[in-house]
């Protein structure tokens, strides 16, 4: 029986020696195009209205975009409404070009002159497709055909510039339409045809689009295409070489940025990645990329779920819960180790003095796009004993000693598995809460009294009396000690025995005049079990005493 995979034909390659870009690094941002408004609006369900469209424009621009493809005027009078719109009302900044695409057609070209007219800065696309197989099943035509269809658009294109008025900044732009799938000789020669056409130089450059209309191939082999095409293109200097990936692969990203140090220059995609079938490459994450290995992207992403907000309002699409850097859990670590290393890695920021990003598990720090800490470490069945440690301090403000955290994470994971599901970071307070701070029977603290004494034949400086209330019974106590936790257990002996401190720490969990006191508490009884406990209160002395109650009481329990 014959398999179904053996109906496809490999990609063929590309005969090239000596290949150079595998040694490269990408070491500046390239010059952006976005085609949200083209590609990635002729993709929707619901393509965008005007005032969607504005919206979109508006945030490009706010982004950093210097050139951006707003549609093709001549495909619709919607299409042709948001370039006139964009003109007339004045929304194209003096440092920004727009861009539209057209078809090799002569009255899609005519059309497309008269929707640019009085615009300052624009790029006139054009495009044929060029590939063997739409060449075989589509035009039917043999490559001079194609080229010739190529060459009289170019030439309709320079014929009709000599009307515009002076004032606009007319440049031209050129895709062999699915590159990806052409014989490269065949994309040299068109577009080299087009160039002379358009009569490129080193002063008036053309710009070169060779798309991955169609993902071909892994990303190295679209890499080849492009350096192939770069290093035997007649008049090389004249020409800016720009891509366009689609990610029919899935390696849009990597076919960029690769593309990249195989001698691109220009990258044309979009928001998030979308547009036709699987989408164009996503600016967002190329962008981001390059954030992280200490390049200017010369875009600002810095409040991403701003700009996602307006992505998917415009778009009617959402961003995946995994989408890099924009993603809901992207730097949401449910693991325990996961949750382990980046709460050390936090720790190591806050205490050394980097000034480096140096955290595991978190490529990017999210505050540089706007996002927040608190949902990087979430709490499930999965997680260890750092994760609730973790939200209790970037939370709640709570330091626990690290000898509390497997404590605490057992009772927190003892509750996920109860719950079957994730704890919110409230949940997990009131855990602690509920644990630790109102944990009052079998022993409550009814009152209290500290007073500091000298002299008089004692050489402790502190005297605690209170009164203990035991399940029904009080019991009064008192005890000279050297400080208020020694006083307090040395009189608690009236009541009980058996325990003794072995560690204490504490901090302050709010500023200025409502400040208080936490105290942490690890007491053994008799038998050798330790456990700890906590106490709150406005003096560090009570706090520290309803540590230990809280302590004994669990204890008790066990």
């Amino acid at each position: 029986m014959k398999k179904s995979y053996s109906k496809y034909i490999p990609f063929p390659g590309v005969p090239i020696k000596d290949r150079e870009w595998p040694s490269k690094v990408i070491t500046k941002a390239p010059i952006w195009c976005s085609v949200d408004l083209r590609d990635g609006n002729q993709a929707l369900i619901e393509p965008m209205n005007l005032e969607e469209k504005l919206l979109m424009f508006q945030t490009l621009v706010k982004i950093g975009f210097k050139e951006i493809e707003v549609g093709f005027p001549s495909a619709s009078e919607t299409e042709y409404e948001i370039i006139r719109t964009l003109i007339e009302g004045n929304h194209i900044p003096d440092d920004v070009t727009v861009q539209v695409l057209v078809q090799a057609r002569e009255h899609l070209i005519e059309k497309t002159f008269e929707a640019i007219k009085g615009a300052k800065n624009v790029i006139i696309h054009l495009y044929n497709s060029t590939s063997t197989l739409q060449r075989k099943v589509v035009f039917k035509k043999e490559m001079d055909g194609i080229i010739d269809i190529a060459v009289a658009g170019a030439k309709l294109i320079k014929e009709l510039s000599k009307k515009v008025d002076p004032s606009t900044n007319l440049r031209y732009e050129y895709s062999p339409e699915s590159f990806s799938g052409t014989e490269m000789d065949n994309a040299i020669a068109i577009c080299a045809k087009v160039m002379e056409v358009f009569e490129a130089t080193p002063e008036n450059k053309i710009i070169l689009n060779l798309p991955a209309t169609v993902e071909c191939s892994t990303p190295n082999g679209y890499a080849d295409q492009i350096e192939y095409f770069c290093k035997n293109l007649p008049n090389r200097e004249s020409a800016i070489i720009s891509i366009h990936p689609h990610n029919d692969r899935g390696t849009g990203v990597a076919a960029a940025e690769l593309g990249l140090l195989a001698g691109a220059e220009r990258v044309e995609g979009s928001l998030f990645g979308n547009g036709e079938r699987t989408g164009n490459v996503d600016i967002v994450t190329l962008a981001l990329n390059m954030h992280t290995q200490a390049i200017d992207p010369q875009l600002d992403f810095s409040n991403i779920p701003a700009i996602r907000e307006v992505y998917e309002n415009t778009t009617k699409m959402k961003v995946h819960e995994r989408h890099p850097y924009a993603g809901d859990l992207v730097f949401t670590a449910f693991s325990g180790s996961h949750q382990d290393a980046i709460n050390k890695g936090m720790e190591y920021m806050r205490t050394s003095g980097t000034q480096y990003w140096e955290v595991p598990y978190l490529p990017i720090d999210p505050a540089d796009i706007g996002r927040d800490y608190e949902p990087i470490i979430r709490i499930n069945s999965q997680s260890g004993k750092g994760g609730a440690a973790y939200i209790m301090h970037s939370v709640f403000g709570y330091n626990l000693p690290k000898a509390m955290h497997p404590e605490f994470g057992a009772i927190v994971k003892n509750a996920c598995d109860k719950a079957g599901t994730e704890l919110s970071s409230n949940d997990i307070y009131q855990l602690f809460e509920n644990e630790y701070l109102k944990n009052e029977y079998p022993y409550r603290l009814k009152a209290y009294h500290f007073s500091h004494e000298s002299g008089n034949g004692h050489p402790a400086d502190v005297f605690f009396k209170g009164t203990i209330q035991f399940k029904d019974q009080d019991y009064v106590i008192s005890a000279h000690g050297n400080g208020p936790i020694d006083a307090f257990f040395k009189a608690f002996r009236d009541v009980s025995n058996e325990y003794e401190l072995t560690s204490y720490d504490e901090q302050a969990i709010s500023t200025g005049s409502d400040s208080k006191a936490l105290a942490y508490i690890q007491i053994k009884n008799s038998n050798g079990k330790t456990t700890f406990g906590a106490g709150v209160d406005d003096d560090i002395s009570v706090a520290s005493i309803r540590a230990i109650i809280s302590a004994i009481n669990r204890l008790c329990r066990e």
